[in-house]
């Protein structure tokens, strides 16, 4: 028998649920991008008093998933499509280098755990159905665990820090594209088909292809949209 007290007990307090969920509907787009919060009908809707749903603004603020402008209030945080292109243009290059990095410096036991990962995500349903592909932030997302897996703290830092959260937000929009999500997915696993073989040339190509093409599409959404 495992001794009952060797694991810590994981405590979620009101305010990571409420923060959690907040952020399910920022990146869904049920809460869409430049929109105005109103703690008072959000309070309302979650069931929850306005302490615990400030604490948890006030931690999606330092997120940069929500900005506050004096006399205006609590928005959704956008970014300009001049400015989400340039980020994505960086990022393509640098989780390029990760993926390349990572081929040589992830474990086996870190490849296989990143192909299980990739293999619960496609039997999504929302994904399946073709509606998007939703990755939980940090551990049980793809891009996090090749960065994490490259092995290089800096690079980490760089593509986990301050605009990761907000990317979020565009990953999944250009996933709800018809046919998208499964391309997504696909292009996924050739990443870590590349990885696994060990082969660091393969995987950043593959990485760079997979994040051009979520890219083109993330930006032919937005120029649509704003016709």
């Amino acid at each position: 028998m495992t001794n009952a007290l060797a694991e810590k007990v994981a405590v979620r307090s009101l305010v990571d649920v409420v923060a959690e969920r907040i952020e399910a509907a920022i990146v869904s787009g049920t809460l869409e991008p430049g929109s105005r919060i109103s703690e008072q009908a959000l309070a309302a809707q979650l069931g929850v008093s306005r302490g615990p749903l400030r604490e948890a603004i006030r931690r999606l603020e330092g997120r940069k998933l929500l900005t506050r402008t004096t006399n205006i209030g609590v928005r959704v945080a956008a970014l300009s499509l001049k400015d989400l292109h340039e980020i994505l243009l960086v990022r393509e290059a640098l989780e390029g280098m990760a993926a390349g990095l990572a081929a040589t410096a992830m474990s086996d036991g870190e490849i296989a755990a990143l192909r299980k990962l990739v293999e619960s995500h496609g039997r999504q349903k929302a994904l399946a159905e073709g509606k998007g592909y939703y990755q939980e932030s940090h551990d049980e997302d793809f891009h996090v665990r090749i960065v994490t897996g490259s092995g290089n703290a800096r690079l980490a830092e760089m593509l986990t820090g301050d605009l990761y959260y907000l990317l979020r937000v565009y990953r999944y929009r250009s996933s709800t594209k018809p046919g998208r999500a499964k391309a997504a997915l696909d292009e996924h696993m050739a990443v870590v088909a590349a990885i696994a073989a060990r082969d660091p040339a393969t995987a950043e190509a593959a990485m760079r292809t997979h994040l051009r093409n979520a890219r083109a599409n993330l930006e032919a959404q937005i120029a649509a949209g704003a016709e």
